[in-house]
């Protein structure tokens, strides 16, 4: 599986509800940062920007960018890092 970064930048409306629920439907996924998500998916990054385009608005910005193999982070989410430094590990191989 492909592992691809979504950043996003909601404008007017800022339906994040739609959004979230979009990027939960692909399964696999972690959400590091408040803009920020990341997920595996076998589709290409076309694919995906027109599947989450679907719930976000013309004025909104999207950005699909697909990711391989290593990585490094420093405090990310309070709530769940460790459980985000798991999933990066497990699904983006070497990381750090």
């Amino acid at each position: 599986m492909k592992v691809y970064q979504i950043n996003y930048d909601l404008r007017k409306q800022r339906n994040y509800d739609a959004l979230y629920q979009k990027i939960k439907s692909y399964g696999t996924w972690c959400h590091p940062l408040e803009s920020f998500w990341i997920v595996a998916s076998n589709k290409t990054a076309v694919e995906i920007r027109d599947d989450l385009g679907a719930a976000i608005d013309n004025d909104d910005g999207l950005l699909i960018t697909r990711l391989q193999g290593e990585a490094a982070w420093y405090n990310l989410d309070d709530k769940g890092s460790q459980v985000v430094a798991n999933w990066l590990k497990s699904n983006l191989g070497s990381a750090t």
